[in-house]
């Protein structure tokens, strides 16, 4: 669950920089600037994990759906829905657990508080290259807490928006995450960031 939603918060990361690089700076505002121009995204993910050792420990595929403070990830049967105040997690089978939005783990990347400019001074950054067709930037949590330790997104040139990120954690693992098919202009509707009960019959909801 935390390496899907490190993903899907690879859109919103940069409302959460530290301003302390310039040329990193000025990137990431245009990224920002874009994106709260954007009503709707869709686009496809897969991330890959791989020891300190950068030996692969596995491979998975999924989407997801972002507007404004609400999201939907699927990854096979396992759904994520947040409606900007709820966050309910399906396991595809039989139960779905309910918590609030700010009842959620700080030590976690949830979209939903990069999104939110929760983490306004957690992160420092710097522009790491340029070359080629992205902007490479490295940015580290100011918070020793959390369960990375640093992300390093890299900006499209031509979209003008993060498609890649790797994540390493606090055991050096590395989580490398692509995002392909990016619709920017995706029209989606609010029922689709609501768990619906009644389409789930018999599935036991847990309240956290």
């Amino acid at each position: 669950l935390l390496n899907v939603l490190m993903l899907v918060s690879v859109f919103g990361i940069v409302s959460s920089a530290q301003q302390n690089d310039a040329n990193a700076k000025k990137v990431l505002d245009g990224v920002s600037k874009k994106l709260n121009t954007l009503k709707g995204i869709t686009a496809s993910f897969s991330y890959t994990t791989k020891d300190r050792n950068k030996a692969v420990k596995g491979s998975v595929k999924g989407s997801i759906s972002i507007k404004g403070q609400k999201y939907y990830i699927k990854q096979g049967t396992t759904e994520i829905f947040c409606n900007g105040v709820k966050v309910w997690n399906y396991n595809g089978d039989d139960e779905v657990t309910v918590a609030d939005v700010d009842k959620d783990d700080d030590k976690m990347l949830s979209p939903q508080k990069l999104l939110s400019n929760f983490y306004d001074k957690d992160f420092t950054y710097k522009l790491i290259s340029s070359s080629g067709s992205y902007h490479q930037i490295q940015m580290i949590p100011t918070d020793k807490r959390k369960n990375f330790k640093q992300v390093t997104v890299y900006v499209d040139k031509s979209k003008n928006l993060i498609t890649k990120a790797t994540v390493i954690d606090k055991s050096d693992n590395i989580i490398e995450f692509v995002l392909t098919n990016i619709n920017t202009s995706a029209v989606i509707p609010d029922s689709k960031f609501v768990f619906d009960a009644s389409k789930h019959k018999g599935v036991e909801i847990v309240e956290q």
